[in-house]
């Protein structure tokens, strides 16, 4: 299917504004890095804690911000999840110390700030045992008529129900435990006297130390650059060196771009935005490969045509390939960015500067670079072709010349 049939744009013709465009973006891009000391790094890379907690009903984000501040040194950071009243909590506890009470540092500061210390113990946060234990005795003393037995199925009942999605974990009060079979007045009764209902659900804790952070840091560094390398090395073989330099160039100027915009507006480097890094690399070669194989059909079949007009052909011949390829894909990935949530929006915006910068780099900025490299090879051919001429010329004369002199004419006796 070809959207475009037999089109003719100059698109080298062209290539200087966007060339320009790019050098602006990377100078933009390490002026931010170089401001900010370097990238904004996930708790993947530099170390924290990352809490997810879910209220009962949705908390401002600037309020959760303010109140952990005031308790947890360094930066917090809270992001909303989209469609629900959850939230992650990223703290920046630097030191082995720090790390090892990071998790009793987080859920102090949140029953002091959402829930009343020295409270009852909380039912979302008790398991099988504990809830039967906490209710045995008082039950006992309530007559309400339940045997251990029949309690602890009734306590899983109770906690089943609370699992059970849309609750998933947490319900807002000890009355909607009506809906449970077997649940009865009294019981209920008992448990609103022993226990209480935190109006927050810690859902997931994550620690990473700063060690781990630095190593899993360099790893990514190093997928990165050997997934380039192999690139390069299959290019080489598959095509020319030449080739596989530019296709390189043109994607270490997508990555370098990428990652200049996430200093730009503030963004997060975590393990999903390399991994979205690595798939732009892919993503930009394939697409650096089709113009580079049509290129490498053309040589073959217009040998006499103008490198750089059989370039600016193969980029036409190949339009329709890149806009539907790119297009579908950038208008996914655009939906992943405006609807997928916070979770991956670092991931999705990866993609979505990537894929617009790797169409257009395998364009104005590989092929370019094939054509510069031609150029120069052309002039040093014709230099050293243009240069012994000179030189060769008198060397073929200087023979014959003496070629004349040592053959003496018929009928004329040398004289010794």
């Amino acid at each position: 299917m070809e959207i475009f049939k037999n089109t003719n744009f100059d698109f080298l013709g062209k290539k200087t504004p966007f060339i320009a465009v790019s050098i602006l973006l990377l100078l933009a891009g390490f002026a931010s890095l170089a401001m900010k000391g370097g990238p904004r790094y996930g708790i993947d890379f530099a170390g924290g804690t990352m809490t997810y907690v879910r209220f009962a009903v949705k908390q401002d984000e600037d309020g959760i911000r303010k109140a952990l501040a005031r308790k947890i040194p360094g930066e917090v950071s809270v992001q909303p999840i989209t469609g629900t009243t959850e939230v992650m909590i990223g703290t920046e506890l630097r030191s082995e110390g720090e790390l090892e009470k990071a998790r009793q540092v987080m859920l102090d500061t949140l029953t002091q700030t959402f829930g009343t210390p020295g409270a009852k113990p909380d039912f979302h946060s008790l398991g099988l045992d504990g809830l039967v234990e906490k209710l045995q005795d008082p039950l006992q003393k309530a007559n309400a008529g339940i045997a251990t037995d029949g309690l602890r199925t009734l306590a899983k009942a109770a906690l089943d129900y609370r699992d059970t999605p849309p609750r998933s974990g947490l319900i807002p009060n000890f009355d909607d435990l009506k809906n449970v079979p077997g649940m009865t007045q009294p019981v209920i009764d008992v448990m609103k006297q022993e226990l209480s209902l935190a109006p927050y659900l810690v859902r997931s804790f994550e620690l990473v130390g700063p060690k781990i952070g630095q190593e899993l840091r360099w790893q990514a560094i190093q997928v990165t650059l050997l997934a380039l390398a192999g690139m390069l090395v299959y290019i080489g073989f598959r095509f020319e060196w030449v080739y596989g330099i530019a296709a390189v160039i043109a994607v270490f100027h997508d990555t370098l771009i990428t990652i200049g915009l996430f200093s730009i507006f503030d963004k997060e480097l975590s393990l999903p935005v390399v991994a979205a890094l690595l798939t732009l690399v892919g993503y930009s070669m394939n697409d650096t490969i089709v113009v580079f194989d049509r290129i490498r059909e053309n040589l073959h079949a217009q040998k006499k045509e103008p490198f750089a007009a059989l370039v600016n052909a193969s980029i036409n011949q190949t339009l329709s390939r890149t806009l539907m390829t790119s297009g579908l894909t950038f208008l996914t990935v655009l939906a992943l960015w405006l609807f997928g949530g916070q979770v991956l929006n670092g991931f999705s915006f990866a993609l979505v500067v990537g894929i617009i910068v790797g169409t257009y780099s395998s364009i104005f900025i590989a092929s370019p670079i094939l054509i510069f490299w031609q150029n120069m090879l052309e002039s040093r051919k014709s230099a050293a072709v243009a240069a012994p001429a000179g030189p060769v010329r008198e060397a073929v004369k200087e023979p014959a010349k003496l070629a004349v002199k040592a053959a003496p004419k018929k009928g004329v006796r040398a004289v010794k």
